[in-house]
């Protein structure tokens, strides 16, 4: 893997543990060589991952829209700044410059951009890992809610292993680079 994208919180949340957590990604990806692609902000736990990242003499490459460079969040001391006039642009560059996609905590735009990158996963428009950093046990209730949208099936058990969960960095990119995404023939429940 050359490059992971992260999504993350643009706010540091009530945890300090997370902010750390942010800072550790930053380091494990230094230390296996990764590039990181990013939303491009200098805030919250975007920016620490950025930092250190760049501190560690990493590449770093944002991707943000034109509305938000406005106002006054972009990272100015990037590897790499590329600015676009959509969201939607944001998160198709982000896919395609990306090999893996890491969330850590945040919040609706976090959530909705790993759903995204998992969904096009699901769908075969890519074989590319996705994950999430638990922290502190950020996504348990989410993975307890994908539960049961097996159980209630709208989500195949076999959609739901495509999400690699660890709360260490370190092991989340060890298993990106043994993942083998499966082969599932669309579901249409007839019933």
């Amino acid at each position: 893997m050359k490059r992971i994208c992260v999504f993350a919180g643009s706010n540091s949340g009530s945890h300090i543990e997370y902010l750390a957590a942010a800072r550790t990604l930053g380091d494990s990806l230094v230390r296996h060589q990764v590039g990181l692609v990013y939303g491009g902000a200098r805030l919250g736990l975007m920016g620490a991952v950025a930092d250190t990242v760049l501190a560690a003499r990493g590449h770093v490459t944002g991707v943000i829209p034109e509305a938000l460079v406005a106002k006054e969040v972009a990272h100015t001391g990037l590897s790499d700044l590329r600015v676009v006039a959509s969201m939607h642009e944001r998160k198709a560059m982000m896919g395609d410059l990306a090999d893996g996609f890491i969330a850590l905590p945040g919040g609706l735009g976090t959530l909705e951009e790993f759903f995204e990158v998992l969904t096009w996963a699901q769908l075969g428009l890519h074989r590319k890992p996705c994950g999430l950093l638990n922290v502190c046990g950020f996504f348990d209730g989410l993975l307890a809610f994908l539960e049961h949208s097996i159980d209630e099936r709208f989500v195949r058990r076999e959609h739901r292993a495509m999400v690699i969960v660890s709360s260490s960095p370190d092991s989340l990119l060890e298993q990106f680079d043994q993942y083998v995404p499966p082969v599932v023939p669309k579901w249409i429940d007839g019933g």
